[in-house]
């Protein structure tokens, strides 16, 4: 017997997975997780049971319900889904699905839309951060069709505003958890910081590579993600994240001086494979270093001067820009970070799940 919950399949930014209402999947987060896992079709290498794309972009899951906190609308828990492993990880944010929560809830009636463009204030669980979103709703429909364009998704669509409130230290508690700008982990050079994504950022040169090869060929590079991965484990300890050999964070993105008219090039491993592009948060992680004087990433970047700086994160498939203002009082503080991303609804219906996930739980008790 398959049990039926509802979902929509969207695309956040570059990213894309099921939706759900949070009272629409299991109160006990052990039994979620495995209905999740049977949802995207993990493990297996090529997600075929499931909805999954057999790419960490496309093995993600969005939860959301209605906040009852003051000033806040929404609440969402964001799940990424490993492919080969039976797990599910919520410890970091993914400001690419965050894109489609808005549109998500509008659908699902959750919030009202606005007559031209409605913003909504989203917690998000798994870091407790705060962002405003803003969507165009002419005539109180979702408009999805647009204009705006971002790399690393074809065509255009209409642009989603994201403004991150309070994001320094959003994992580690402090955007500099070790206490350093830059510290050296297996003899290399590392800035470790959070401003929305735990990021180890390494001068790609000091790895003896360019920073400017392709994504297949640094998912060839065994040698190379051996030795990421031998700094992640030890980096993962002094960002007082613990021991960090099965979760997604931190990311580690190699940088080099940009080469496209941007402000820094970079590759970032999430954990293990190269990312196709760059992800919202580790993007606007990446541009704060870049503008902190003495982190690796501000070596090889070109900065504009002024309190509002547009900085232009380069990636495989494109470049990212991060608008970030800085404190009038203290240029090496960071007080508001925006940008701009698209979605899309793909699909609305229900993933069935199979009866063997329940273990044998009465129906009345499989849902919160």
């Amino acid at each position: 017997m398959l049990t039926p919950i509802p979902c929509l399949f969207m695309r956040g930014g570059t990213s894309r997975g099921p939706f759900f209402l949070e009272s629409d999947l299991p109160e006990d987060p052990a039994l979620r997780d495995r209905v999740l896992l049977a949802a995207m079709g993990s493990p297996d290498p090529r997600q075929i049971d499931g909805l999954g794309g057999a790419d960490p972009l496309t093995s993600k899951v969005a939860i959301v319900a209605r906040s009852e906190r003051a000033g806040v609308h929404l609440e969402f828990l964001f799940a990424q889904v490993l492919i080969n492993e039976p797990r599910v990880d919520t410890t970091p944010n993914c400001g690419n699905m965050l894109a489609a929560v808005a549109p998500f809830a509008i659908e699902r009636g959750l919030v009202d839309a606005g007559n031209s463009e409605t913003t909504v204030r989203i917690l998000t669980r798994n870091t407790g951060m705060l962002c405003d979103v803003t969507i165009q709703t002419p005539g109180g429909r979702i408009a999805y069709e647009g204009d705006a364009r971002i790399d690393g998704c074809p065509g255009s669509a209409a642009p989603i505003r994201i403004n991150f409130l309070e994001t320094a230290g959003s994992v580690c508690k402090s955007l500099l958890p070790t206490g350093h700008i830059v510290d050296e982990f297996e003899g290399v050079k590392v800035t470790c910081i959070d401003n929305g994504m735990p990021v180890a950022i390494i001068a790609a040169a000091d790895l003896g590579r360019t920073g400017y090869e392709s994504r297949d060929q640094l998912n060839r590079d065994t040698e190379l993600k051996q030795r990421l991965e031998a700094i992640r484990l030890s980096v993962g300890a002094a960002m007082n994240l613990g021991d960090v050999a099965k979760k997604v964070v931190p990311k580690m993105t190699l940088v080099a001086p940009p080469t496209a008219g941007g402000s820094l090039c970079t590759r970032t491993f999430i954990p293990h494979d190269c990312h196709a592009a760059v992800g919202v948060l580790g993007a606007v992680t990446v541009a704060t270093a870049a503008v902190l004087d003495g982190s690796v990433a501000r070596s090889v970047s070109v900065v504009p001067d002024g309190r509002v700086k547009l900085i232009s994160v380069e990636h495989p498939s494109g470049e990212f820009s991060i608008e970030l203002e800085m404190d009038a009082d203290d240029p090496q503080t960071v007080r508001r970070a925006a940008l701009l991303r698209t979605a899309r609804l793909i699909m609305r219906g229900h993933v069935m799940i199979p009866a063997s996930v329940w273990n044998g739980q009465p129906e009345s008790r499989r849902h919160g």
